[in-house]
């Protein structure tokens, strides 16, 4: 007879490990590595995981997946021990974190972490992830024939005009608006076509990529990492360039903190931009953060976008009480209707006037619903100009182009 031991099917091989301080804190991340591996997993504590990885039976390891959260923080350099130890093993790391600071997490980053996922898990994140350290890598190309380096190469001596764009409610048009005045600006110039950088601040869901059709590049997350050895070079390399005529930074292609900067590095990225830039045109996320005064104070222009509508009026109220409160520039806002009424529509046009004395602001741009085509170019990744030139709300933004335009060549004439 055969022996039943024989019969049993051969425990699967270990690919992966949790590492953590105790990974029952992380639940979803449990059901997750069953759902990705099966059995063909395990789990180490942070004093186990240096001496596990030097061991024989860690050279099948596919990948670690670390877990942190805010009470692991104090212990970031010994995390950043088994981050490089890891490596040096050839061993994948995923970084799992919850309430770390940004500080914590560049520097885990920068000690070679390849995958960064938030927690609490967003759904199929981590699988991907995974999917992308299982990707070969592209093989490399003979050394005659390398490609050029990505990225775009840069000339100083900018004075760049910063304009901001940010949406008060959603669906407002924000990204609409930064994505073809940036490209009007661009193409707009009457003598020399003016060098124009166009920047989504949206660091979770910044669609400026997808309404241009334009990769997101791992530079971008690089330079967010360590934007303090940024230079214009760097700078450079994160830049996707759009037809030869716009300078684009896009948002990152993995969904990040919004707190992954502060201040301080904003204030670098706006310098390093208008250093090699006549016009940065600055798409903002929809949420107020800590750095969004520091893009308020050295903006030239600050619009932010609302519609005829009560949740418009309520959070442009909202907005004007903090900003108030706080000293911060609230007449700097330049607050631009989307979809305002047609000139015929003389009900609507008393609502406007309604909306803008109650909140007490002005509506001096008052942009035209585009309809549906407008919702087409977008998903095609084509600016109004290209899809549709002729298209009311096109228009409109290349007029405000234009006076930006004349604006900048009277200061040039002054100066």
């Amino acid at each position: 007879m055969t022996s039943t031991t024989s019969q049993q099917a051969a425990p699967a091989p270990i690919v992966a490990c949790t590492i953590s301080r105790d990974v029952q804190n992380f639940d979803l991340l449990i059901e997750d590595m069953e759902a990705i591996l099966g059995e063909g997993w395990g789990d180490l504590g942070f004093d186990e995981a240096l001496p596990f990885l030097s061991q024989p039976d860690a050279k099948a390891l596919e990948f670690v997946a670390m877990a942190i959260d805010a009470i692991d923080e104090p212990d970031v350099k010994a995390l950043g021990r088994i981050i490089e130890g890891a490596k040096a093993h050839g061993v994948k790391v995923i970084l799992i974190a919850e309430d770390v600071t940004p500080a914590s997490l560049h520097q885990l980053l920068r000690q070679g972490a390849d995958e960064f996922v938030p927690y609490p898990l967003p759904e199929g994140e981590l699988s991907a992830a995974v999917e992308r350290l299982r990707k070969p890598p592209p093989p490399a190309e003979p050394a005659a024939q390398a490609p050029a380096r990505e990225g775009v190469k840069l000339s100083g001596g900018g004075d760049g005009v910063l304009i901001a764009v940010q949406s008060l409610a959603g669906g407002a048009g924000a990204t609409t608006m930064a994505v073809n005045l940036a490209y009007e600006l661009a193409t707009g110039g009457k003598d020399k076509q003016p060098r124009v950088c166009l920047m989504d601040f949206g660091l979770q869901f910044g669609s400026v990529a997808t309404y241009m059709d334009l990769p997101r590049r791992e530079a971008v997350l690089e330079l967010l990492s360590d934007i303090e050895s940024m230079d214009g070079d760097s700078f450079g390399q994160a830049l996707v360039s759009y037809e030869g005529k716009l300078q684009v930074f896009t948002s990152p292609a993995d969904v990040l903190p919004l707190d992954m900067i502060g201040p301080a590095e904003v204030q670098k990225l706006l310098d390093v931009a208008r250093d090699h830039f006549d016009f940065v045109v600055i798409d903002m996320p929809g949420t107020i953060v800590q750095w969004t005064e520091t893009v308020l104070t050295e903006a030239q222009l600050y619009f932010a976008m609302v519609e005829l509508d009560m949740r418009s009026a309520q959070n442009a109220l909202r907005l004007k009480r903090a900003l108030q409160a706080e000293d911060l520039p609230f007449e700097k806002l330049r607050f631009v209707l989307n979809r305002a009424p047609k000139f015929t529509d003389l009900q609507g046009k008393s609502r406007v006037k309604r909306m803008a004395d109650s909140l007490g602001i002005s509506l001096d741009v008052q942009l035209p619903d585009g309809g549906r085509v407008v919702t087409q170019a977008c998903d095609h990744g084509v600016p109004l100009a290209g899809h549709a030139a002729k298209n009311p709300l096109r228009k409109e933004i290349a007029k405000l182009a234009q006076n930006l335009h004349a604006i900048g060549d009277d200061d040039a004439e002054a100066a």
